[in-house]
């Protein structure tokens, strides 16, 4: 028994509601915190009877004896104002979190399956301990996401505390949608496990769907819809993983059920959860992706009132949608449409000119292509290397224009050859767009920066490679330019020209002292970035001028590894042939037959094969290439590895074979398969699960045929020390259940 002068003064109001008030308070004497829960009537100095509070005391005396890890402490009472105190919660309830946070597949998966734990536990109890208010504000969140609830075994406190009937007190609080069809029905009948059920039903919706259920319905709407048997929009559930999404839809209409009877227990629901979270945190065998968007200068809005061109061209810096390598004619017209849409810029320029030597003026006259009033005003001593607002000056106008001569003029005229725009783009940087080495030429003549690094990083000789510019790239390199200078993700000259497969220019690179081992910040080098694109010919030349095959990313992936992924079978027979290790492994564990397996590689897993890939080597979770082919149904895949000798009886870190994973997935072909090549039909899990246990989860009846004829043991038990049977029996499945007496009509 707590008394409010137990705890500090500055009580923290964290909730107020329906269902009462919730405190945050520290313990004066203990220096801890802890949360006090009072309920409607009890939040003043007690006004019951002796009986009344005798009661109370009892219902919270169970309380404070529940002790498990996913289930919220209660400490003892405090007597005023009258109610419960509680374990602290630094994350907060699940209701608060759902709709702020981005939750992935696999944290929405853990707090569905946590939760089942704690009910399971609690109905587990004798007599069970019923929850009847499970909904995502009891559901509490600790720093690191894991799962307790709170204000299980309330009811008769929520009863004393109203006075109110249950679906009375359920409106009141907001909870009317996580209330069972039967009980809206007014049932005679007292509240049973079965309602918690319901209720996990429509929380998993929640969580999966990250939106409330029945938001906006009226409390009559939403009693006739339940009523009726309708449910949640099963449509906004995200399908990222069809497998385990579907498995998660099935089980959750099963928990909602109209007919008590047909919902599981939280018993089979916390098992068949345990089965589908060690699939969704199985390994993942994707590898990132080089991506390399075109470099060009995006220039700010033409139009004066900040919005694009109508071209969706831009000339500062940035990013477009141009990708292709050679696309040269697409990407020149698109330049030519900017420098045209330029002129209506400048032109808009005039109106901040307030006299005849203003920048605008001269610059709108280079644009123009005025070069005798241009040479007038230059005279008149109008600022040569003056900028308008973007910070052009009149030289990159010249440049943009392409016009040899303006350029020559303001040269002549003192104009610096290295002067930026806002965005670090020199005139050599412009001339590498637009690939004019005329230009290049005369600029480089009057010392203009050739190694200057505009706002991330990229060099004119950057941009050249980048737009496949032989005669600027040429140039540059004549005249000194350092092929190994990097932008910001660490690419240089040669990583590009890779990437967009522009083999002239990564000989030309190469023979000019670019260094083929060097890395970007991600750790690959060029010959990683042009297996990952697929350019045969630049993997051919880096390999004979005698790049590092086997060099390894971050990720400690090879250009094996990513060939292979690609499936691309000629770069794999060229890498292998340059010495590429076949058994090399990612941070994940991954070697390219493992990456093979997962993708249905065929060819390439025979090649690996024939050149001794070690196809029982494990990965992540302890992984093997044949538990990567029935995680992902390839049965073709299977039969070539246990051709090739894969272990059917390897078991992964959680004592998953293959022969499990075929019969989760309920394979019959993968199955069969395994049990040809003599796969253990009662190998076990850590959970004691046999392939049985999960066919009869998964009531697959011509699975279980197949198994029982390879031998499966009914009496095998599972850590709970429950048998197949016995697992049919309880989850209803009649037909198993009679499969399995032998009394299949």
């Amino acid at each position: 028994m707590f008394s409010q002068g137990d705890f500090e003064e500055d009580w923290l109001l964290l909730a107020s509601g329906g269902f009462g008030q919730v405190f945050r308070v520290r313990h004066k004497r203990w220096r801890t915190v802890h949360v006090v829960k009072c309920f409607p009537g009890l939040q003043q100095a007690p006004t019951f009877d002796r009986t009344t509070l005798d009661i109370l005391s009892e219902e919270a005396a169970k309380l404070e004896k529940v002790k498990f890890q996913h289930a919220v402490s209660v400490y003892g009472l405090c007597d005023s104002p009258v109610g419960v105190v509680m374990e602290h919660m630094s994350g907060g309830s699940l209701a608060k979190t759902l709709p702020t946070h981005q939750m992935t597949r696999q944290l929405k998966s853990r707090i569905i399956h946590e939760t089942s734990l704690a009910m399971n536990f609690l109905h587990s109890l004798n007599p069970p301990l019923l929850h009847l208010n499970l909904k995502p504000g009891n559901i509490l969140l600790d720093a690191h996401m894991h799962v307790k609830i709170s204000d299980f075994g309330l009811f008769k406190w929520m009863e004393v505390s109203s006075g109110m009937p249950y679906i009375e007190r359920s409106a009141l609080n907001n909870s009317l949608g996580y209330v069972a069809p039967e009980m809206l029905l007014q049932s005679t009948k007292p509240p049973g496990t079965k309602c918690d059920v319901y209720s996990f039903g429509i929380v998993m919706w929640e969580i999966l769907t990250q939106k409330k259920a029945y938001a906006g319905a009226s409390m009559v709407t939403i009693i006739m819809d339940v009523a009726a048997g309708k449910r949640p929009c099963l449509a906004l559930i995200c399908d990222d993983s069809p497998g385990e999404r579907q498995q998660m839809v099935d089980l959750m209409k099963r928990c909602w059920d109209q007919d008590p009877k047909r919902r599981p227990s939280f018993t089979d629901i916390s098992a068949e959860l345990d089965i589908l979270l060690s699939l969704i945190q199985s390994p993942v065998v994707d590898l990132k992706k080089e991506h390399l968007s075109r470099k060009t200068s995006l220039r700010p809005g033409f139009s004066g009132s900040g919005e694009s061109n109508k071209d969706g061209f831009a000339l500062s810096q940035g990013t477009s949608s141009i990708d292709g390598a050679n696309d040269k004619d697409h990407f020149c017209s698109s330049l030519q449409n900017a420098v045209e849409s330029l002129e209506s810029f400048i032109l808009s320029e005039e109106a901040n000119e307030s006299h005849e030597n203003s920048p605008g003026l001269l610059h709108r006259l280079v644009a123009e292509g005025h070069l005798e009033k241009v040479a007038v005003l230059l005279r008149q001593g109008a600022d040569v290397n003056g900028k308008i607002p973007c910070g052009y000056t009149a030289l990159i106008v010249a440049v943009q224009k392409r016009s040899l001569e303006m350029v020559s003029l303001l040269l002549k005229h003192g104009a610096d050859a290295s002067t930026p725009d806002n965005d670090g783009w020199t005139p050599l940087h412009f001339v590498a767009q637009n690939g004019d080495d005329r230009i290049a030429r005369l600029l480089l003549d009057h010392k203009a920066d050739m190694d200057a690094q505009e706002l991330d990083g990229w060099t004119p000789l950057l941009l050249a490679s980048q737009n496949n510019f032989e005669n600027v790239v040429r140039l540059l390199l004549s005249r000194q330019a350092d092929p190994n200078v990097q932008e910001s993700e660490g690419r240089t000259a040669l990583h590009v020209a890779a990437y967009y497969g522009q083999v002239k220019l990564v000989k030309m690179l190469a023979n000019q002292g670019a260094d083929v081992e060097k890395k970007q910040k991600n750790h690959r080098t060029p010959l990683h970035v042009a297996v990952e694109k697929g350019k045969f010919r630049v993997v051919q030349y880096l390999l004979k001028k005698g790049t590092v095959v086997n060099s390894l990313d971050q990720n400690l992936c090879s250009p094996l590894h990513l060939a292979v992924l690609k499936g691309k079978y000629l770069l794999c027979e060229m890498l292998i042939r340059h010495e590429a290790d076949v058994d090399l492994s990612t941070d994940k564990g991954w070697t390219p037959l493992h990456l093979a397996s997962a993708k249905g590689h065929m060819e390439i897993i025979r090649l690996l094969a024939d050149n001794r890939a070690q196809v029982n080597a494990r990965g992540s979770l302890g992984w093997t290439p044949l538990h990567l082919a029935m995680h992902c149904c390839k049965e073709v895949v299977a039969s070539e590895l246990l051709r090739r000798g894969a272990d059917p009886n390897a078991a992964e870190d959680s004592g998953w074979t293959p022969l499990h994973l075929a019969v989760q997935r309920g394979t019959l072909p993968g199955t069969m398969t395994l049990l040809e090549h003599k796969a253990d039909v009662n190998s076990k899990n850590k959970a004691g699960w046999t392939p049985t246990h999960l066919a009869v989860l998964k009531g697959n009846l011509p699975i279980i045929k197949k198994l029982l004829q390879a031998g499966a043991i009914l009496e095998m038990e599972d850590d709970a020390g429950c048998t197949p049977l016995q697992l049919a029996v309880r989850s209803q499945k009649q037909n198993i259940v009679d499969l399995l007496l032998g009394q299949e009509s």
